[in-house]
């Protein structure tokens, strides 16, 4: 099961992608293979030097029991240290976040996150993005692509 964050491209440039492991307990997995989760305004931070996901929203186990979950709790990334020192120093720069991607099984049977250092748009590039999307769009449906 992949869930992706659509609205993430729409608002940030992104200069570098990384691929991150993710601490989660049994019934996050569940609920993630169930595809219950949203990126609604999940951003990552950092805190003593380790990399957590905020804000992104994995329902509780329909069948979980006093070991469930809290929907809403931050959950830690794992990256390599010079990664971690990498985006650590791009962040004290003025305008740059992290911002979760894509949320995917890896071949290996474990979640991973896919995350973006990115730099937010101004309106006038969203009104280009969108102008972009709709002469592909016209395109396709003209030439049957």
């Amino acid at each position: 099961m992949e869930l992706t964050n659509r609205k993430a491209h729409y608002e940030y440039f992104f200069e570098a992608t990384y691929i991150a492991g993710m601490v989660l307990s049994g019934t996050e997995i569940k609920s993630l293979r169930a595809g219950k989760a949203s990126f609604n305004d999940s951003y990552c931070i950092f805190h003593q030097g380790e990399l957590f996901v905020k804000s992104l929203h994995i329902s509780e186990y329909s069948f979980g029991t006093y070991s469930n979950h809290e929907p809403l709790q931050e959950r830690k990334l794992l990256l390599n240290k010079r990664e971690l020192k990498k985006l650590e120093n791009k962040i004290k720069e003025k305008g740059y976040s992290i911002i979760p991607l894509r949320l995917f099984l890896a071949e290996s049977g474990y979640y991973k996150m896919e995350i973006g250092l990115g730099k937010g748009k101004k309106n006038y590039d969203k009104r280009d993005s969108i102008k972009e999307r709709e002469t592909d769009r016209d395109i396709k449906r003209k030439y049957g692509i």
